[in-house]
């Protein structure tokens, strides 16, 4: 069976575990810059404008696990003991704190399979004037690139 672009499982889980090595091995502090919404686990308080900056360094953190499906650890803020888990397809992106190199990663409001999946929808190459889906509506244009933010 082969596998095709649309089917192909995605980088992001890979590309942000690449990014954590680099920095721990350049003695840097990795964040994470995340979309919050009801499927990320954060104490909401600490969210800011619908995101939250998480440091996933290896002495703010215990037991974290950088999968492909959800990245999980145990932090502490304000003191009080939390278990954290974001969604892969909810980071924006990982980056070192101290001269902010990193990646980032455009968000959906879906998980990254069922986005690739749909992508031939939402992204059609027009056939005339005006693309349009099955329901006769006009097919929105691509999302533009995602920028990488410095936050303090």
């Amino acid at each position: 069976m082969v596998m095709n672009a649309l089917e192909s499982p995605s980088t992001r889980p890979y590309l942000i575990r690449a990014m954590y090595e680099w920095c721990t091995d350049h003695s840097f502090t990795p964040y994470v810059a995340v979309k919050v919404d009801a499927s990320v686990q954060v104490p909401r308080e600490f969210v800011q404008g619908g995101e939250i900056v998480l440091n996933i360094s290896f002495d703010a953190t215990s037991s974290l696990q950088l999968g492909n499906e959800f990245i999980e650890f145990k932090a502490r803020f304000g003191g009080k003991p939390c278990d954290i888990m974001v969604p892969i397809h909810r980071v924006m992106a990982i980056y070192a704190r101290e001269n902010g190199q990193g990646m980032s990663f455009p968000v959906t409001d879906v998980p990254m399979s069922t986005t690739v999946l749909g992508m031939d929808k939402l992204h059609k190459v027009p056939d005339g004037p005006e693309s349009t889906d099955e329901s006769n509506k006009p097919v929105p244009p691509p999302p533009s690139r995602p920028t990488l933010t410095r936050i303090k």
